[in-house]
């Protein structure tokens, strides 16, 4: 079965779809931006690793009984972050798969609730980050300017995508 079978009718699924396809690829757009910002501004403490970073090193001890070589560091993170973002993308689609419209203040809500949920509550609340309190307000403000642009990005590129994908759709 190929994508303009699985898409040729404007129904619930090809909606769901569209919506799920649409958010995860935004979702690795946004996740990229993300990632290049944060290389301009900082985040967290040099010293400090990533949540990400210590999710993988806790993998890798566990695995090999090693963590991970410094020079591979850069590209553990990684395969945190382009997975979640991708996913987080796809929830949001499928969330908006039935509004086909872009609307930029979606994906500031959408940015800016991923901030909350995670480096405001779940990560500290597991270890993972330190606590809100214990962050410079310069870094926390970066870490929202980050994921704002993520969202942001994400809901630009799925409306994108959704809309090539419908119009593809219809052409058959």
């Amino acid at each position: 079965m190929n994508l303009e079978a699985f898409l040729q009718k404007d129904t619930y699924t090809s909606n769901t779809s569209r919506g799920l396809i649409s958010g995860f690829v935004g979702g690795l757009v946004g996740t990229a931006v993300k990632i290049l910002i944060e290389e301009f501004l900082p985040v967290r403490k040099i010293e400090q690793k990533s949540a990400q970073l210590k999710i993988v090193d806790d993998l890798s001890t566990k695995i090999t009984g090693t963590p991970i070589s410094a020079e591979n560091e850069a590209l553990a993170e990684q395969l945190v972050n382009f997975p979640f973002g991708a996913s987080i993308g796809a929830a949001y689609g499928y969330g908006k798969k039935d509004n086909d419209v872009m609307n930029i203040a979606d994906g500031v809500i959408f940015g800016a609730t991923t901030w909350i949920s995670t480096h405001e509550t779940s990560l500290p609340l597991v270890g993972l980050e330190p606590k809100s309190k214990n962050i410079p307000i310069k870094m926390q403000a970066n870490e929202l300017f980050a994921h704002i642009a993520f969202g942001i990005t994400t809901e630009f590129v799925r409306s994108f995508v959704n809309e090539r994908m419908k119009r593809s759709q219809n052409n058959l």
